[in-house]
């Protein structure tokens, strides 16, 4: 079953998204980011100024699978199953299709009020489906 966690008062989530795509990819993990289309291309464009000294492998949309194959990082308004992608981070407002296959799926939110209560449907929607959640806040830690 698919370990789902709710990263909440992200400040800046676009930001705290490169800084977890970041840390994955040094990792040597691939992860797999689905939001849509606008939230992206902002997304693409940040991950290419994360860091002076770093580059995260990232692709937008799966219709180059050359690209898809290496790179660290997908990004696609619809989740897909891909060889060695365990990661799924969601962007969006809405639960994702097709999360069942990654072992680990992680919502970020903001700290934004409309952000907030979409993510509050999204976690009414995981109970529902019978996962068991896990919540990060992000305030809680940046204070330790």
């Amino acid at each position: 079953m698919t370990q789902i966690e709710f990263h909440f008062n992200a400040p800046h989530k676009l930001a705290y998204a490169c800084k977890l795509l970041r840390k994955g990819a040094s990792q040597n993990q691939r992860l797999f980011v689905v939001a849509e289309a606008d939230v992206l291309e902002r997304l693409d464009t940040a991950l290419w100024a994360v860091s002076p000294h770093d580059f995260v492998s990232h692709c937008l949309g799966l219709q180059n699978e050359l690209m898809v194959k290496n790179s660290s990082v997908i990004l696609a308004p619809q989740l897909a199953p891909i060889s060695g992608v365990k990661t799924a981070i969601n962007l969006g407002a809405e639960v994702p299709s097709q999360f069942e296959p990654f072992e680990r799926l992680i919502e970020v939110v903001s700290d934004d009020p409309s952000d907030r209560a979409e993510a509050r449907a999204r976690w009414k929607k995981y109970t529902e489906l019978g996962y068991t959640l896990i919540r990060r806040d992000l305030n809680l830690k940046s204070s330790l």
